[in-house]
């Protein structure tokens, strides 16, 4: 009795000591987005390491924390019985062993499919609610939240119910004066980051309003056009003022400095992002290879 009570105390000691270390590095990184004049160079996995597991899975999430990943990016559907669950498309047929669109089926039908990996194939794992997917990032990685502007008030209600609000990062591409207008009684409460197209002849203005009226952590920055000549003056523009974020998905995003480009030439990608624009925050499609490339210049531990 005594070595068994004795084996219970250790557990419960290693377990609490786990968490601790855990709860420890989720404030790293969110003094690290907080802090406009890092030098260190945070990683998002786009919809989870969907290259081990299925897109916006648990062990999707699972797998970018194992990584060491700093940030995940999720999509957020609607069900017919007003459920929030995991899911890029609104529909189910390509992630899915279902066919149709997502506002027609309940929580509970949705549970009985199967989800697709990336070559399509069938897997044992399941849809994720989003309280499933924010208790696997609990005290592990910051959560950014894609497709949730509309649907906040549903999900700022799942996130007070699983004490994740200081995990979330909320994004949006409307102008600030919308923004305090419709999501303002959330600003003090949540991670709010500005989406900007460079391509917009007003983008220039978006990003200094912003900074005038609430001063975002950060900014994701977008360009498709290389020779647009904005990129370098909003890195002066936000310098030790707010974080700049790129998407390096597909050229499109980041002027072609992608993730195809990287695995050629990293230099020509992340590094031109990071040293020549200034990105301190970067989504990618290949958290295995950008981390190591990061680790290897000192700008990840």
């Amino acid at each position: 009795m005594k070595n068994k009570k004795s084996t219970l105390i250790f557990i419960f000691y290693c377990l609490s000591t786990y968490t601790a270390i855990a709860q420890q590095r989720v404030e790293t990184i969110r003094d690290t987005f907080l802090n406009p004049k890092s030098n260190k160079v945070l990683v998002v996995a786009h919809r989870g390491n969907w290259r081990s597991a299925p897109e916006n899975s648990t062990a999707a999430i699972d797998s970018a924390i194992a990584m060491k990943v700093d940030i995940v990016e999720i999509d957020i559907q609607k069900t017919k019985d007003g459920q929030l669950i995991l899911m890029h498309d609104n529909t189910l047929d390509r992630t899915t062993t279902g066919k149709g669109e997502i506002k027609n089926w309940t929580l509970e039908e949705i549970k009985k499919l199967k989800l697709k990996d990336k070559d399509g194939k069938v897997t044992n794992h399941t849809v994720p609610t989003l309280e499933e997917a924010l208790l696997t990032a609990k005290g592990q990685i910051m959560v950014n939240l894609d497709k949730s502007y509309n649907i906040f008030d549903d999900v700022y209600i799942i996130l007070e119910k699983t004490k994740t609000k200081n995990l979330v990062i909320m994004k949006g591409r409307q102008p600030v004066e919308t923004v305090k207008r419709e999501f303002g009684s959330y600003l003090d409460k949540i991670l709010y980051m500005p989406v900007v197209d460079l391509g917009n002849k007003e983008a220039e203005k978006i990003i200094t309003d912003y900074l005038t009226q609430l001063r975002p952590a950060a900014f994701e920055i977008i360009y498709s056009d290389p020779k647009n000549p904005l990129p370098p003056r909003i890195k002066q523009l936000l310098f030790k003022k707010s974080l700049i974020w790129y998407n390096t998905l597909w050229g499109s995003l980041a002027g072609n400095h992608d993730d195809n480009l990287a695995l050629t030439d990293p230099e020509k990608s992340y590094g031109y992002l990071i040293e020549q624009l200034g990105a301190r925050i970067l989504q990618t499609d290949q958290p295995a290879y950008l981390l190591n490339y990061l680790r290897k210049k000192g700008w990840h531990d």
